[in-house]
């Protein structure tokens, strides 16, 4: 058998090959059943509506093809065959791979789910949430403790805010060898403990466009309310306006606590946020979204602009995701830019970086172009 023509087959589909001039067997045969149920044109809902056609389905790709193919076949399945409705059934959840795309659209599905499905989907939902803090949580807490270290000058510190290693470090060269001891003529102090050195605020924007971004802002923001020099908002929004800061001791809590879809009112939330700010000149407001404003966009622009004006550091977030370039308004972009407002996407490994410039108020325009 031609390995090529057999591949260009698999591509191409059944229909490509009426007179079947390349036999395909074995395992190569079911290979293409899981593919011809999902992507035959021809056909509509080949996948069946009954939970378990989807689960022998979901079964047999778990079998042929590596978990990153995996997720992005239920993806496709989810968007082509308008399975939601199944997703509301435990037995067919407990079948799926768990990612960043079926948390979103479970989030999507939340009203709708019977308490029974809710309990599952809150456990398929953790199993993600969790892998993703191992990955990032411990990143972004280093960065934002570094930064504050770096970004706080205090040089007369008292005895409980000497940091012993920083004050160690610089005053080696005073090492007194005959009393084997140093004289720390410089002391080197961080802020006061417990004390709120930078006050952080993310405002995510619920339209179902920025599904993952939601649920990546939902685990940092759980991350940084850990870390107790950072003070940490978490504020959701559509046409309405949600404070999840309450939330905030559990990720879980705060991605159950949006709804996403529908409209965008960009105004209205920051309206909400400047409502917020105590302290201007130490606090960084981070809005992600993709700023199609479904409100009054003149109102919006002269809220954005006088909350950075205000001393506030202000960053639009385009995307928080590792999804490719995303879709956004590109005239409101360039309109914040000229506010000072930076606008571009970061993906989550980025983000600690991104958070660790914001604190030590570096350019954040350089940051992003770089």
């Amino acid at each position: 058998m031609d390995d090529k023509l057999t591949k260009w087959r698999l591509i191409l589909g059944k229909q490509s090959d009426p007179s079947v001039n390349v036999p395909l067997e074995g395992e190569i045969l079911g290979l293409d059943k899981v593919l011809d149920a999902l992507y035959d044109t021809d056909r509509t809902g080949s996948l069946g509506s009954s939970s378990p056609n989807i689960n022998r389905w979901l079964g047999d790709i778990r079998q042929y093809f590596p978990t990153s193919v995996v997720q992005l076949m239920q993806k496709d399945a989810l968007e082509r065959l308008n399975l939601n409705q199944l997703l509301l059934q435990p037995e067919v959840l407990e079948s799926l791979q768990p990612d960043v795309n079926l948390v979103a659209t479970l989030l999507s599905l939340n009203k709708a789910m019977p308490q029974k499905t809710r309990e599952t989907a809150r456990f398929v939902v953790r199993k993600v949430v969790e892998e993703l803090e191992k990955k990032l949580a411990q990143p972004l807490r280093e960065a934002i403790r570094g930064a504050l270290n770096r970004a706080v000058r205090n040089h007369r510190p008292k005895f409980n805010e000497i940091d012993w290693q920083q004050t160690i470090r610089a005053n080696l060269k005073h090492y007194q060898a005959d009393y084997h001891t140093i004289i720390p003529e410089h002391l080197i102090g961080r802020g006061r403990k417990g004390q709120a050195l930078r006050n952080v605020i993310l405002l995510i924007d619920e339209s179902g466009s920025m599904a993952a971004s939601v649920v990546y802002a939902s685990i940092f923001g759980a991350v940084m309310a850990s870390v107790r020099s950072v003070k940490t908002h978490v504020i959701a929004f559509d046409t309405e306006v949600v404070d999840l800061t309450p939330l905030l001791q559990d990720p879980i809590d705060v991605l159950f606590g949006t709804q996403l879809g529908g409209g965008t009112d960009i105004h209205k939330a920051l309206t909400y946020t400047e409502g917020v700010i105590q302290n201007p000149a130490e606090t960084i407001l981070i809005l992600i979204s993709d700023l199609y404003e479904g409100g009054n966009e003149g109102e919006m622009l002269k809220k954005a602009a006088a909350i950075r004006q205000s001393g506030v550091t202000f960053i639009a977030l385009l995307a928080l995701s590792d999804q490719g370039t995303p879709s956004f308004d590109k005239r409101i972009a360039a309109k914040f830019a000229a506010m000072d407002i930076p606008a571009f996407a970061c993906t989550p490994d980025r983000f600690p970086d991104l958070m660790a410039a914001a604190i030590q108020k570096k350019s954040l325009a350089d940051w992003g172009e770089k």
